[in-house]
C-alpha cells in the first residue's frame, strides 16, 4: 500500500527588518476583482495537486489472510476445462539458481528431517540419495529419495483446467517449480502420489490431515489465481465448515 504524501513543513517565520514608514495610501494592495480571485484560487487549486497527489491503490492486496471458509470463498467459481493439455507445457524440475540442484532436490533437502544427515549420489551434491521424510498423507517416513515423489499440491493438470491454459509458457515454468510457498510442492509417498495422480479434493483427500491438505490446496489456488468447479467447491466448502484451519498466502 502506499503512504500518504508528507505535509509540508511550515516555513520559518523571518525577522522583521525596521523600514522607514511609509503613508497608507502609497502601501495599500491594489483591489481584488472577482476574476482576479477566481485566477488565484485555480493556481492554488493547482499547486495543491501537485503537492498532495494520491497514488491509485493496488487492484488486490499482494496478501490474502482470512478463515479456511473465507479463503474458499475468495477462489472464483467456474467450469474445469482441459482441452489441449500436455504435461510438457509445464517445464518443470528446472535449476532455477544454477547450483546443480534441480527442484526435486531442493524440495528433499528443504523438507528432509534434521535428525539425519543426507547424502548425495556424487561429490557435486546435485542429487539427494538418503536422508529421512515424513509423508503427511499417510503418515509414513522413508529413508531413500528414490521412495518420495514430489507431488505438485494442484497437480498441473487441474491448473491448466483452472486457468493456466491461458498463462504464458513462463508463469507456467513458475508455477510447476514453486519455491517460493512450501505448499505448493509436497514431499510424499510415491505410491500415494501416483494414486493422487490428477484428481482435485472432489475425488481425492489423503488418508490423514484433511484439513490441512484442503487448506494447503486453497492456498496454492488462491496464490497463483486459479478457479475452482461446482463438484470441487462443494468439497471444500464441506471442509471450510469444519476445518479451524487459517489460510494466510501471498500472490505469485
Amino acid at each position: 500500500m502506499h503512504g500518504s504524501p508528507a505535509l509540508p513543513l511550515p516555513l520559518r517565520p523571518s525577522t522583521t527588518l525596521s523600514t522607514p514608514s511609509v503613508s497608507r495610501a502609497a502601501t495599500a494592495a491594489p483591489r481584488r476583482t472577482p476574476a482576479r480571485r477566481a485566477a488565484v484560487s485555480a493556481l492554488l487549486s493547482a499547486l495543491l495537486s501537485a503537492l498532495f497527489v494520491v497514488l491509485p491503490s493496488p487492484a488486490h492486496a499482494s496478501t490474502f489472510s482470512g478463515s479456511l471458509a473465507q479463503a474458499v470463498s475468495a477462489i472464483p467459481d467456474a467450469a474445469e476445462t482441459n482441452t489441449g493439455y500436455d504435461r510438457t507445457l509445464f517445464r518443470h524440475w528446472t535449476d532455477a539458481n544454477g547450483d546443480c540442484q534441480n527442484t526435486r532436490a531442493e524440495v528433499l533437502i528443504s523438507e528432509a528431517e534434521a535428525d539425519t544427515a543426507l547424502t548425495y549420489t556424487t561429490t557435486s551434491r546435485c542429487t539427494v540419495s538418503t536422508g529421512r521424510w515424513f509423508s503427511y498423507y499417510d503418515r509414513v517416513s522413508w529413508t531413500s529419495a528414490a521412495d518420495v515423489d514430489i507431488d505438485h499440491m494442484v497437480p498441473l493438470a487441474e491448473a491448466w483446467g483452472s486457468g493456466a491454459n491461458a498463462w504464458t509458457s513462463t508463469r507456467r515454468e513458475l508455477f510447476a517449480n514453486d519455491l517460493g510457498d512450501y505448499r505448493s510442492l509436497v514431499g510424499v509417498t510415491d505410491n500415494v502420489n501416483q494414486s493422487k495422480g490428477d484428481q482435485d479434493p472432489s475425488t481425492w483427500l489423503p488418508t490423514y490431515d484433511k484439513c490441512r491438505y484442503v487448506a494447503e490446496w486453497v492456498a496454492v489456488k488462491i496464490r497463483w489465481g486459479l478457479t475452482a468447479d461446482s463438484a470441487e467447491k462443494s468439497v471444500l466448502n464441506k471442509y471450510a465448515s469444519s476445518c479451524s484451519n487459517t489460510v494466510t498466502v501471498t500472490r505469485a
